[in-house]
């Protein structure tokens, strides 16, 4: 056990993680969930047929996805935390998860409704839905998540898109977030003084830069350190393949993150997605000390270019779960964080949250 934490941080606020019913609500996986939860061992072997390489290399297994992942599950994993650092996750903020479904603020009202909190367990802080900037009723959507729930804070609409078909894409098309209907739908959720959890693909930082500079005075939260996919390792047909691929995603994304910190002092950034397979994570069971080591150049520069105020910590839980446990997600980035001293682990694992997501 080590304390990294304890005595520094009251009490941990994860920024970012998912509950889904496959089951009972609206999802990606509702389709193929029954076959699953039928005959798991069978489905595994049969994932090549049934899911697209995209889909299989985000999630690895279908274990966590083809499963509810609810606070009771969210609690059991997020214990790992005192064991790890020391000190308890206190509370939680939901960010959406693909409700299958026209009415998207049904998501934050069924979030509004579940046990977060009970038995000592972690609370739910803060909800971000989704809402599409371009759609014509997008004001109005804002405002039916804003009465379905007193926590909701934002929205993230994903725009990861990328030219290898391999590839998880979100949406059909690149430079949405650039295209006049978006930047110009965005202003409804500008004015309502609402933050926008922002999802793209490393190439794809030149976006956010874009609506940073023209919602100067809007919150932008950067997920998963706008992931460099194949970073880690070979991913899709033919991204991050060598050594050499790898060392130029890591550089240009270098210089695109420290554009966006440097110009865009309303964007915040998520230590987020550490073991996220988008990343080229592909082997489960990753232990603390390795997953620090493989992933210590995201965090270090990313810590070095947004500074002690502009960061928050988000577990991606379950999403992150196929690779390592939540103690060594946690313990990673704690271990990393702690030479930049108590002040920031206390900023990134708690305060800063508190003010981002006015918690």
């Amino acid at each position: 056990m080590t304390q990294v934490l304890s005595g520094i941080v009251p009490g941990i606020i994860d920024a970012h993680i998912h509950q889904w019913d496959p089951f009972t609500t609206p999802r990606e996986a509702s389709r193929l969930a029954p076959l699953y939860r039928r005959a798991p061992r069978v489905f595994e072997r049969l994932t090549p047929v049934l899911v697209r390489q995209p889909e299989r290399e985000l999630i690895l297994t279908a274990e966590h996805v083809a499963r509810p992942y609810l606070p009771a599950d969210y609690a059991a994993d997020a214990a790992g935390a005192v064991e790890a650092v020391g000190v308890p996750v206190e509370a939680a903020v939901h960010v959406e998860c693909g409700w299958h479904h026209p009415d998207q603020s049904e998501e934050t009202a069924w979030l509004d409704a579940l046990p977060f909190g009970t038995a000592g367990h972690p609370g739910l802080a803060a909800i971000v839905g989704n809402a599409d900037p371009r759609d014509p009723d997008f004001a109005s959507v804002l405002d039916a998540h804003a009465r379905a729930s007193d926590r909701f804070r934002g929205i993230r609409f994903m725009t990861t898109w990328h030219p290898d078909r391999g590839v998880k894409n979100w949406i059909d098309e690149e430079g949405v977030m650039t295209s006049a209907a978006f930047l110009r739908g965005f202003a409804a959720l500008a004015e309502r003084g609402l933050t926008y959890d922002a999802y793209v693909y490393s190439h794809q930082l030149p976006e956010v830069v874009v609506l940073a500079k023209e919602y100067p005075d809007t919150t932008i939260v950067l997920d998963h350190y706008a992931p460099p996919v194949g970073y880690c390792g070979p991913m899709g047909r033919s991204t991050g393949r060598t050594d050499a691929d790898r060392a130029d995603l890591l550089a240009r994304w270098k210089d695109d993150i420290s554009q966006l910190a440097g110009s865009c002092p309303n964007v915040v950034a998520k230590h987020s997605g550490l073991a996220f397979p988008t990343l080229g994570h592909q082997q489960p069971g990753i232990g603390r000390e390795q997953l620090a080591k493989r992933v210590a150049p995201l965090v270090e520069h990313t810590t070095e270019v947004f500074g002690e105020d502009r960061l928050v910590f988000g577990s991606n839980y379950p999403m992150d779960k196929a690779i390592a446990t939540y103690g060594t997600v946690l313990g990673a980035l704690a271990d990393l964080l702690a030479p930049y001293g108590p002040d920031l682990l206390r900023k990134v694992f708690h305060d800063n949250a508190r003010a981002v997501y006015r918690l």
